[in-house]
């Protein structure tokens, strides 16, 4: 067993697609195809079920997928130690933000690290709140970046951003009570989503139990949702990043709710290995918010 036939397994669990994985791993379809075979034909056990044309984790490959990820976790810890000894002159810093962050607030803040290190690699995983934690808490990554509240002692985490969240439809409306909240159709993220939890939570403390809405879709990305309330199917709430361009423009309204802002975490674990390069982008991050 290598750690590149554990790099593979992981791409194809997380993504349950040869094709897509081997493009993300930059590898070819058929190298990946064998070092899933050679994994399962070494211990005798399938790591996933052929459905169809699709594949789908098996129950030995859902407990297999936490301890190669803890593996990768450990051997990119690792190098990272090794590489501190170039100091901030070569290495990789892997991070992971939710949708929101990734696609809107964190770019900005990656492109002046590069400009002042270019010769650390930044590799960037997305996942929504949930996933991103995860991620952390078994060393696949030595940063997150996301939007909800993560309760988990492991973590440590700290505020580097706020935004604001709006209500948005394509047509106007004057007045938003809680009668209105319940009877709209609502467009959702999927659980696990920092901007569906921060929504609920404002619900909660007007009173509203989550559960009463009336959801027309839960959809996986901002974009989506977004598009499906330009197209009528209901309505939404959404970082102010995404749906900026479409109230610009006409498409959508911004409904008077009053949503209070909310903050964009970083998160660390506390044990793990810290290196120079994750402090040196967290200390920009903070020359750039003050």
């Amino acid at each position: 067993m290598t750690l590149e036939q554990l790099r593979i397994f992981v791409g194809v669990a997380e993504r349950e697609h040869m094709t897509r994985a081997a493009e993300a791993l930059n590898v070819t379809q058929s190298a990946a195809s064998a070092a899933i075979a050679a994994l399962e034909a070494r211990h005798g056990v399938p790591l996933f079920h052929r459905v169809g044309r699709g594949i789908e984790l098996s129950e030995a490959g859902r407990m297999f997928l936490i301890d190669a990820r803890a593996v990768l976790g450990r051997a990119a810890s690792a190098e990272l130690a090794l590489a501190e000894y170039a100091g901030l002159e070569r290495g990789t810093l892997r991070l992971v933000a939710s949708q929101t962050i990734a696609g809107y607030w964190l770019p900005r803040q990656l492109a002046a690290f590069h400009a002042r290190y270019p010769a650390i690699t930044i590799e960037l995983a997305i996942d929504n709140t949930e996933g991103a934690a995860a991620r952390v808490l078994d060393g696949a990554v030595e940063l997150g970046f996301v939007e909800g509240v993560i309760d988990e002692p492991a973590l440590a985490h700290w505020t580097v951003a706020n935004d604001r969240m709006v209500l948005v439809s394509d047509r106007a409306a004057d007045t938003i009570d809680e009668d209105w909240i319940r009877a709209a159709r609502w467009i959702v993220r999927e659980q696990g989503s920092g901007t569906r939890s921060s929504f609920e939570e404002v619900l909660r403390q007007r009173g509203v139990d989550p559960s009463d809405l009336t959801i027309a879709l839960t959809l996986p990305s901002n974009e989506a949702v977004r598009s499906a309330v330009e197209a009528g199917a209901g309505v939404a709430v959404l970082s102010q990043h995404v749906v900026a361009p479409s109230i610009a423009a006409g498409t959508l309204h911004d409904l008077p709710l009053g949503l209070p802002r909310r903050p964009f975490y970083a998160l660390r674990h506390k044990e793990r290995y810290r290196t120079r390069a994750a402090d040196a982008l967290t200390d920009l991050i903070k020359e750039t918010g003050k």
